[in-house]
């Protein structure tokens, strides 16, 4: 059944995983995203096409994901640890977010 209906059009894998990637852009890294593919049984040449598409890099997308969600540097450690911990869960490295918040953008 489900074998006719990817010959029919109706299923596709490549379209599945650029739709996964177009939801999760911007807002995760590309290491998550891909994490996310694979855990959902993607086929790594559908992943590795979809992943092409991305048009923003990691640190692109972590700062403007910062922005979005923080805006300013944090007050303490307490807000700090809050604010890594949010970014790691998003797939971000950790040696990116420490920089991020040494050196973070002009608001």
């Amino acid at each position: 059944m489900l074998d006719e209906l990817a010959t029919l059009g109706y299923l596709s894998e490549d379209r599945y995983a650029r739709s996964v990637v177009r939801q999760k852009e911007g807002a995760y890294s590309k290491r998550a995203i891909a994490g996310t593919l694979k855990a959902k049984g993607v086929t790594g040449e559908a992943a590795a096409e979809a992943l092409a598409d991305i048009d923003t890099d990691d640190q692109a997308a972590l700062i403007a994901l910062w922005l979005r969600k923080f805006g300013h540097p944090p007050k303490d450690e307490r807000e700090k640890a809050r604010q890594v911990r949010f970014l790691q869960s998003r797939g971000f490295a950790l040696s990116a977010i420490f920089k991020l918040l040494r050196e973070p953008p002009a608001t």
